[in-house]
């Protein structure tokens, strides 16, 4: 910790408010640095952390956390609070199996208020914990921190105008990291917010509202004028004031001294209070600054080089959908792609620049994007939803009421399911079987590899049904891609004839299964279909076989294995049955590797679980 002097001495929000105001430009410098040091050398989210340097520093320095509740909303936001509040040391295992969360987690400091990872939760939970402290008279600040992204989201606009209506102390922070609402009119911006946020214009402003409150013509032009004089500044104020927030802004995010100025303003004012405050995502690394996306999220690189590591060879899952997107663009020209936000991610970049009117980023609105895509069908259209298993979770009412009931036809390309890594709990692809297999008309599909993924997409999009194919995150295995060809629906197929025991693989978990089946002379059959699930085949192979093992990358409870369990039961067949996959826990973070093997999911695990029920049985 040479290198950082300042930062050094800070190992709690304590030590960094025993510092000079003159004093926190230099921390931020080392703040900065040391975060881009850090992440090169493990990997993780690194341009958004960046971006909040200065407000992190600014928001421990003003208020007294963990006291005063801060309240982070997309978590990739939080690696400069973990620095500054004890966990300095420990950036080094972030992301890494018994390391560091990679978002804000309750369980890890008392810091970290709300356990986050989806994003715009934070003013709903603000709000609960706002009214708490009211109730209990705790004299404690509660202040929320909303990526740009995150207020898109409908959540959070309710959770703002149950706010305003209740009229409770709390503060509202907008991260605006110039990728949306208003454009920055510079310092004048700055001058008049330290103004609104003073006490002379708030005593005025409620004065006034008290003195007029009887006589409504003047009251109404008092409200007016004030709305006018925001509305040069910023016109989206007026959206907020209606909500009932008292709005400021925006502000240079990255201008210390004016932060914390205002935040001293703002924090004895009474009522909902929103600071608008302007950003640069990557901020003082010149290719985060370049790219942020590219930057957003990253492996271990060397930052003197500036470039990030070329990928390996083998495409990924989300590569392979993109590629179909694209390809079943060009023959059909009702098809219309959609994702929450997730451009990058979900593999769409390509298909968004040659297909761009039917390309829809409808930004962090996961229910939104199923209705809307239930609109397109009822339309005519052919939409594709490209979403993660965990964001899937967000628009399940939508998914039954607005496609399923309705027998809608919306392909559902379900990314990042079943073992997702280093992001832990809140993005294990773990439940999306068991939630979309009680609904019915849908078909839900299981690839073992890149071309059954194909064409289960091409099968799903040609049935004129809802129909949802799950894919994990990663390479695929680098095989030569096939033409596409339509699957019969609820048919499996044989993989390896083998004797006694007989191995029902749903997903990518084949490769391993196979090895598994050779060694134990066992049958292995790719399920393919989860529903309609190949009743006849787990029939006959219940017949046949001593033992069935069913596999999947899903929650044990009510996953694939349990579809088979209940046909088993519907016909009185008694056959030994172990079901493998995930346990009833919330996985934490990890390689992929790393938690297969320690859930005993790979070669070695299956093996070894089969032959302890056969010795146990």
């Amino acid at each position: 910790m040479q290198n950082y002097p300042l930062l050094s001495l800070i190992n709690s929000p304590d030590d960094l408010r025993l510092l000079s105001k003159e004093q926190l430009p230099q921390v931020c410098h080392e703040l900065r640095e040391y975060l881009l040091e850090s992440v090169s050398q493990t990997s993780g989210h690194l341009a958004s952390g960046l971006g909040t340097v200065e407000l992190t520093v600014a928001l421990h320095y003003v208020f007294k956390t963990p006291f005063d509740q801060l309240i982070w909303d997309v978590g990739h936001q939080a690696y400069p609070h973990k620095i500054l509040t004890g966990r300095r040391d420990q950036m080094s295992t972030i992301r890494q199996k018994n390391g560091l969360h990679p978002f804000p987690w309750r369980e890890e400091s008392e810091f970290d208020v709300l356990s986050v990872g989806h994003s715009s939760t934070s003013i709903s939970a603000g709000l609960g914990i706002a009214v708490a402290a009211q109730k209990e008279n705790a004299g404690r600040k509660t202040i929320c921190v909303i990526g740009d992204g995150a207020i898109t989201a409908g959540m959070a606009f309710e959770a703002m105008n149950h706010a305003g209506a209740l009229h409770t102390d709390m503060l509202v922070i907008l991260n605006d990291n110039e990728m949306s609402i208003s454009e920055n009119v510079g310092a004048l911006n700055n001058h008049l917010a330290r103004i609104f946020s003073g006490s002379l214009y708030s005593s005025f402003r409620d004065s006034s509202k008290k003195i007029l409150s009887n006589v409504p013509p003047i009251k109404n032009f008092m409200k007016k004028t004030e709305e006018h004089m925001k509305g040069v500044i910023s016109p989206i104020s007026t959206l907020f004031e209606e909500l009932g927030f008292n709005y400021i802004g925006p502000i240079d995010g990255h201008n210390i001294e004016d932060l914390i100025a205002t935040l001293n303003n703002m924090s004895s004012l009474k009522g909902p209070q929103f600071l608008h405050i302007r950003t640069k995502k990557g901020k003082g690394y010149a290719p985060a600054e370049k790219d942020p996306i590219g930057f957003h999220g990253v492996p271990k690189f060397d930052p003197h080089i500036g470039q990030l590591p070329k990928t390996n060879a083998k495409p990924t899952y989300s590569k392979i959908f993109g590629d179909w997107l694209c390809e079943m663009a060009e023959q059909d020209p009702k098809l219309i792609g959609i994702t929450p936000a997730m451009r990058e991610g979900s593999g769409m970049v390509e298909f968004s620049n040659r297909f761009p009117d039917r390309y829809f980023d409808v930004a962090i609105a996961e229910q939104h994007a199923v209705t809307f895509a239930a609109g397109l069908a009822i339309g005519g259209y052919k939409p594709v939803v490209a979403i993660y298993s965990t964001f899937l979770q967000r628009a399940y009412d939508q998914l039954i009421h607005d496609v399923a009931i309705q027998n809608l036809p919306v392909l559902f390309a379900i990314d990042r399911a079943g073992v997702v890594g280093a992001d832990g709990q809140t993005h294990q692809g773990a439940f999306d079987i068991s939630f979309m297999r009680c609904i019915p008309n849908l078909i839900i599909m299981t690839p073992s590899d890149e071309n059954e993924c194909r064409n289960m997409l091409y099968t799903g999009y040609k049935c004129g049904k809802p129909a949802a194919v799950r894919y994990p995150r990663g390479n695929a295995r680098g095989s030569r891609i096939e033409p596409l060809t339509k699957l019969e629906i609820g048919k499996s197929r044989l993989i390896r004839q083998g004797e006694k025991i007989a191995i029902l693989n749903f997903g990518t978990l084949l490769e391993e299964a196979l090895c598994v089946a050779e060694n134990l002379n066992a049958t292995l059959v790719d399920m393919r279909f989860v529903k309609p699930l190949d009743t006849e085949m787990v029939a006959r192979l219940a017949q046949s076989h001593e033992l069935l093992v069913s596999l999947e990358e899903n929650a044990i409870q009510g996953g694939a294995g349990s579809a088979v369990a209940e046909t088993l039961n519907k016909r009185q067949q008694n056959v030994k049955l172990l079901q493998l996959g995930l346990p009833d826990c919330f996985i934490p973070q990890g390689t992929q590797q790393e938690i297969l093997a320690e859930l005993q999911l790979d070669k070695q695990g299956i093996e070894m679980q089969i032959s302890k029920f056969l010795n146990n049985s």
